[in-house]
């Protein structure tokens, strides 16, 4: 029987567990809360994140981390990005060289402005960086769990993505293979930025077309943004690209959109994210990617906009106003 060890038991991270315990793996999720750890394995489902959903026998979760990685081959971090680093450094002593490290968060470390993968290169030695491989995609955790088809992307070095693929793939739950790592990234953190803008337009009151406007000019940002980076422009083309855009932006089970649509109704940064029991990405991730697209001259109104409505208090009208009052140059897209 295969042991896979989860780090982090929020809504995402078990939701993969699910996934990986259907295929009858042995699935140890790790909590860094003693009392969430307890409660969790005590109640037999995560009733703060997935409630009504049992875990079977061969899911378990803990808080003890020491020897938490003897003997196991896949390690799965689902923490939230700006905490990647500590975690990563936190486990770094138990790593091997056998092991595949999977990081499944969307973001961009605002501190160093480093795609998530560079951050965990940072935290750990030069021999083991090859067996870094990144999953993302258009995924919903609440979906995910209740067996709802998905498709995913695992992306790195084609040998160690193909072992995630083969590890994680069901009949409900396919997974594509991608060696551009750096566009699946860049995809992941551009797109709950623009999720935010699109919400933002919902909560003031906006329709349809005016979300499809957002969406695909999003796009165009997200390509400029990753072009300039290294990404191949296909990529965003994709599941990691404009399919997590189109469902972060549309679905009702998007933090991120929930943070703009808060936003455009005219509620404050603090008070929407002190009412959130998950944490919506895009928030820091916008400071990253601003700061990054300013210093390289890349044009993303969008991010602009959606930047300054969260950390200038800017006017929730100027998410269209980047749309439609733009000097326009030729543009075919």
């Amino acid at each position: 029987m295969k042991k896979v060890v989860i780090i982090g038991a929020g809504s995402w991270g078990t939701a993969l567990g699910l996934v990986l315990a259907s295929k009858e793996y042995e699935v140890t999720m790790w909590e860094y809360d003693r009392e969430k750890a307890e409660e969790i394995q005590s109640l037999r489902e995560n009733k703060r994140y997935l409630p009504g959903i049992k875990f079977p026998d061969n899911l378990n979760v803990t808080s003890e981390s020491k020897d938490l990685l003897r003997g196991i081959k896949y390690v799965i971090f689902s923490v939230p990005s700006q905490v990647l680093r500590g975690v990563i450094r936190n486990f770094s002593h138990q790593l091997t060289e056998e092991m595949i490290l999977v990081n499944t968060a969307k973001g961009i470390e605002v501190s160093t402005g480093m795609r998530l993968s560079q951050v965990m290169k940072d935290e750990i030695i030069g021999k083991y960086h090859k067996n870094i491989v990144v999953l993302s995609g258009p995924t919903h955790a609440e979906e995910v769990a209740i067996g709802i088809p998905t498709t995913i992307v695992a992306a790195g070095i084609k040998e160690k993505a193909g072992e995630i693929q083969e590890l994680f793939n069901t009949k409900n739950f396919r997974v594509y293979l991608n060696e551009d790592i750096v566009g699946v990234e860049l995809g992941a953190a551009v797109k709950n930025c623009l999720a935010i803008g699109a919400g933002i337009a919902d909560g003031m009151g906006f329709g349809d077309n005016t979300k499809a406007a957002l969406i695909t000019r999003g796009i165009a940002e997200m390509v400029r943004f990753g072009k300039v980076l290294g990404a191949d422009e296909r990529t965003f083309s994709g599941l990691s690209g404009i399919g997590d855009l189109i469902v972060t932006c549309a679905s009702k089970h998007s933090r991120n959109r929930h943070v703009g649509e808060c936003l455009g109704k005219g509620q404050k940064i603090e008070e929407i994210l002190s009412n959130m029991t998950m944490v919506a990405e895009g928030v820091p991730t916008v400071k990253a990617v601003y700061e990054q697209a300013k210093d390289l001259g890349i044009s993303m109104p969008i991010v602009e906009a959606t930047y300054n409505i969260i950390y200038n208090n800017a006017n929730a009208k100027n998410m269209v106003e980047a749309l439609m009052e733009r000097e326009l140059k030729v543009e075919f897209y």
